[in-house]
């Protein structure tokens, strides 16, 4: 029971004082290297703030995730809604700092991301378009019974492209209404 409590796993919104955290997961080489390479400063502020207003829209929200009694953040996780194949779907990405990584914190957080959309009821389909070189978020989708759709080329950021796998999971198959 113990060991649970510390390893337990829970998102709150995106707030001001994760500006930290943001630099720490886009700002770094390492954390980077299936996105792109890090950001500059001014892109990190960028999205620190369009992550502040990611909840007010209605459109999906940003997360920190959470782990364990001391209430550690160990990472970002969102959902936001993407016009993709001639319809809106919702999409979700997360990134763990690596002291919190292989311990199945991207997988719990997936899984309450799934509920917070599956709550929005907006759109049937959440996707999530790792790398296909990102092993470890390839992984969590294939733990959380996402469907491959297949592979795709992506512009990201712009100017630089990237080979994604589609992974896909129906958020209301097998739920009763």
């Amino acid at each position: 029971m113990a060991d649970e409590r510390r390893h337990k796993v829970s998102l709150r919104p995106w707030s001001e004082a994760d500006l930290q955290l943001l630099e720490r997961l886009m700002g770094d080489p390492e954390m980077t290297l299936h996105l792109g390479g890090p950001e500059t400063s001014l892109q990190i502020r960028a999205r620190h703030d369009r992550y502040l207003r990611s909840c007010e829209e209605n459109s999906g929200c940003m997360f920190v995730i959470i782990v364990g009694t001391g209430r550690a953040s160990a990472g970002s996780i969102g959902y936001w809604e993407k016009q993709w194949a001639g319809e809106t779907v919702w999409e979700t990405g997360w990134s763990v700092l690596p002291e919190f990584q292989g311990r199945g914190v991207a997988t719990r957080a997936t899984l309450a991301v799934i509920e917070h959309a599956r709550r929005a009821d907006r759109y049937r389909y959440l996707h999530a378009f790792p790398s296909i070189y990102n092993g470890a978020s390839n992984a969590v989708c294939r733990k959380l019974d996402f469907t491959l759709a297949g592979e795709y080329e992506f512009e990201y950021p712009p100017g630089h492209r990237m080979r994604c796998s589609d992974w896909y999971l129906d958020l209301f198959a097998g739920v009763s209404a």
